[in-house]
């Protein structure tokens, strides 16, 4: 393993070198500054049919800096969080201010914005694990997938572990930190029959390490799900109902929150450009954002502007209930910021769930779908369209699996169109979906 990471101490030493850049900054003459920097470390382990493939043991650091000179920017940033690479990223951020354009947007957040507390959200859990054990995990995954009957070759299984602080501070006096982890586990497997070869994975991810899936677990899930696969036909060719397996629901959603980001609507480049207030879902369907989740992936005290994160409301009884804002894409809309530089952290679904197979007998017949392949989605018109594979389904009965078909629709029907969502709820990312099921759309398949 690498060197232990003391957390603490990096924390310690990223606010003191931030705290360095803003005097820095101001001694220069900006009349305001905000720093970003941060400090990761973790192993990164891949193996494949039973050998060890690679072996990473990473430590990356960095610092952003940007400077506001009236209404003019610069930002400037190094992958050396070093006093020496502070100071030139200072300078070289405040060169760039002096030669760019006023924007009356342009700024921090206001003072009055910034997080007062910042509580401990319980997302930094070390693993103190050596590289041996690591392979261990990742050897074990992969093993217990290939002795599924009908394994006949595997993409291989990947381990890693790591954990970081992030400090963003701001010449308003803000400073904040926070340390978090991450740790996961896949695997690729691919089973074969006489038609042919079928590949297909599962992975476990989670903050906190007691939380993970057996490797064992994850193996024999992957090998399951690329066997179901074998014996793929194309379905027919229609519109008919589709319904999304949990992992793509959650894509869709984030499909919507691109479309109502700030960014994208004040360049007029999404479908949902003065959508507030209209009806987008059924009534029955609520999205929240709760950003102090304690444990959750992407949890947080404070967005990228330093401002304090609070729970969101974005989609209310069906209704766009509010878009999804820093302070910067707030001023140019003349709106007020969600608490939303760097993303939405932690969105969650407040709807009626059913089971897996009330959504079928709903369905009928149609495709359930287990796999997207391209990027066919216009975030201006909203227009869908995605290669795809999954299963048949009849009479609301998963039939038999099918792939090599397109399914096309536009995102504002898809939403309306939406008849339910499992309960067979995804947690690893940070958006926790069921499957969806979608009242119609193009099937075009033989």
């Amino acid at each position: 393993m690498t060197q232990a990471f003391d957390a603490a101490a990096q924390q310690a030493l990223l606010e003191s070198r931030a705290e360095a850049a803003l005097d820095q900054a101001r001694r220069l003459g900006a009349d305001a500054c905000e720093v970003g920097a941060s400090v990761d470390q973790g192993v990164d382990v891949s193996v494949r049919l039973g050998e060890v493939e690679s072996i990473e043991l990473s430590r990356d650091q960095g610092i952003a800096v940007t400077v506001y000179v009236g209404k003019r920017k610069g930002s400037a940033s190094s992958s050396d969080a070093g006093e020496a690479s502070i100071r030139a990223a200072v300078e070289q951020a405040m060169a760039i201010a002096h030669y760019t354009g006023d924007d009356p947007a342009s700024g921090l957040a206001d003072a009055a914005l910034m997080a007062k507390e910042i509580p401990d959200l319980d997302v930094h859990h070390p693993w103190p694990l050596t590289t041996d054990e690591a392979i261990n995990h990742a050897l074990a995954c992969e093993t217990a997938g290939r002795e599924v009957a009908g394994i006949s070759n595997s993409d291989g299984a990947s381990f890693s572990s790591g954990e970081g602080v992030r400090v963003y501070a701001n010449s308003h006096g803000f400073l904040g930190s926070q340390r978090g982890s991450q740790h996961s586990l896949s695997c690729v497997l691919i089973a074969e029959d006489h038609q042919g070869m079928q590949r297909d994975y599962d992975y476990t991810s989670e903050r906190d390490p007691r939380k993970l899936r057996e490797p064992a677990e994850v193996g024999v899930s992957a090998a399951e799900r690329a066997l179901s696969r074998l014996g793929a036909t194309r379905p027919v060719t229609g519109r008919m109902p589709v319904m999304f397996d949990p992992r793509l629901a959650s894509g869709l959603i984030g499909h919507l929150m691109s479309a109502i980001a700030g960014g994208a609507l004040y360049r007029q480049a999404s479908f949902l450009c003065d959508g507030l207030g209209q009806s987008l879902f059924p009534e029955w369907f609520t999205l929240k954002e709760v950003p102090r989740e304690p444990g959750a992936i992407a949890s947080s005290a404070f967005d990228n502007d330093g401002v304090y994160t609070r729970d969101n409301v974005f989609i209310e009884n069906g209704r766009l209930a509010s878009y999804m804002l820093s302070a910067y894409s707030a001023r140019r809309l003349g709106m007020e910021t969600t608490g939303n530089a760097g993303g939405a952290r932690n969105l969650r679904l407040q709807a009626p769930l059913e089971s897996r197979e009330s959504l079928l007998t709903k369905m009928g017949s149609g495709v359930f779908v287990t796999e997207l392949m391209g990027q066919g989605v216009n975030g201006v018109t909203g227009d869908y369209s995605r290669g795809a594979a999954g299963f048949w389904v009849e009479d609301g009965k998963l039939q038999h699996p099918v792939e090599e078909f397109t399914i096309a629709g536009n995102l504002r029907d898809m939403f309306a169109g939406l008849m339910g969502v499992g309960d067979d709820t995804d947690t690893r990312g940070s958006i926790h979906s069921g499957s969806w099921l979608i009242e119609e759309m193009t099937v075009a398949g033989s």
